[in-house]
């Protein structure tokens, strides 16, 4: 059997952000509508700084309005909840994302029910998790979205497929199983506590990995030909001792990638494939929101 097709979500991210940089032009000279999206950052956390950056920068790139709110580590949770109740209330902003994970003492939770559902760009509210489950139009949390691009990229129609997401979170797998059940998939959910796990994803046509365990999945799991999205994000040290000793880290994915080549039929790299779609879904997420704000949707 050919080894797995690499998906490249790169590429993917880029054609994305094109198509909404397209609509976002479409908007402005048809409409007068300029999409808006602000992100709030709270503390000096480096990693978040780097991904905050990034997404001022796409967005910008697209001819969005942009605006980043920093807070300092020392902000309390009521100047948080008051910075949300601005932007909510700011006709120019139509996307609001509040930067996670926040500083020990803010009640996460709290700050993402106070954000507008039609602004939740990040898609993390109960009601927009209501609103999938239910099947109702609301924003879906991005990753899962890229998940689901991706995969119709690859396959085109998704009827009647089986899909098994390894994962429960409400971050990634409970959503990203909605959406396969709304594309008219037969999805199961699988986790730590299910009986038999490889037996359950070798009947995966699509096989979604979203568990947080470096390599968990290996080859013999996975079902000839299948498509393989591997949402992990998980650093292990490096094998060449020399590298290991210096504390070194290399990133994989949730799936054993070598072993997996040999099996599937597509697969997503990590990192590559999931990861560069989630930004160009925070984008495509807040021109759906500027549309809906603004009855054009």
């Amino acid at each position: 059997m050919a080894r797995a097709i690499i998906i490249d979500g790169k590429a993917q991210a880029d054609a994305l952000r094109g198509r909404v940089a397209a609509e976002v032009a479409r908007l402005k000279a048809e409409h007068g509508l300029q999409p808006g999206l602000a992100v709030v950052l709270v503390g000096e956390d480096a990693a978040s700084a780097i991904y905050v950056r990034s997404k001022g920068e796409q967005s910008l790139a697209a001819g969005m309005h942009s605006v980043t709110h920093r807070l300092p580590a020392t902000a309390t949770q009521g100047d948080l909840l008051a910075q949300v109740e601005r932007l909510n209330g700011d006709p120019a902003i139509h996307g609001i994302l509040v930067q996670l994970p926040l500083p020990a003492g803010i009640d996460s939770g709290a700050i993402l029910a106070a954000i507008d559902p039609d602004k939740d760009v990040d898609g993390l509210t109960t009601v927009n998790a209501g609103r999938l489950a239910s099947g109702q139009a609301g924003l879906v949390s991005c990753t899962p979205l890229g998940c689901l691009i991706l995969l119709r990229e690859i396959l085109g129609d998704l009827t009647g497929k089986r899909a098994v997401v390894v994962g429960r979170s409400i971050l990634v797998g409970r959503p990203v199983a909605q959406l396969l059940l709304g594309a008219d998939c037969t999805v199961t959910i699988a986790h730590s506590k299910s009986r038999d796990l490889p037996a359950i994803c070798r009947e995966a046509d699509i096989l979604v990995a979203a568990v947080g365990v470096a390599q968990m999945v290996r080859g013999d799991w996975i079902k000839p030909g299948a498509a393989v999205i591997d949402v992990g994000i998980n650093r292990v040290p490096f094998r060449d001792p020399v590298k290991a000793a210096q504390g070194k880290t290399k990133v994989v994915g949730d799936v054993a990638f070598a072993e997996a080549c040999e099996v599937a039929g597509w697969i997503t790299p990590v990192p590559g494939g999931v990861g560069p779609m989630t930004v160009a879904c925070l984008l495509q997420n807040t021109v759906t929101a500027a549309k809906r704000l603004h009855g054009l949707a």
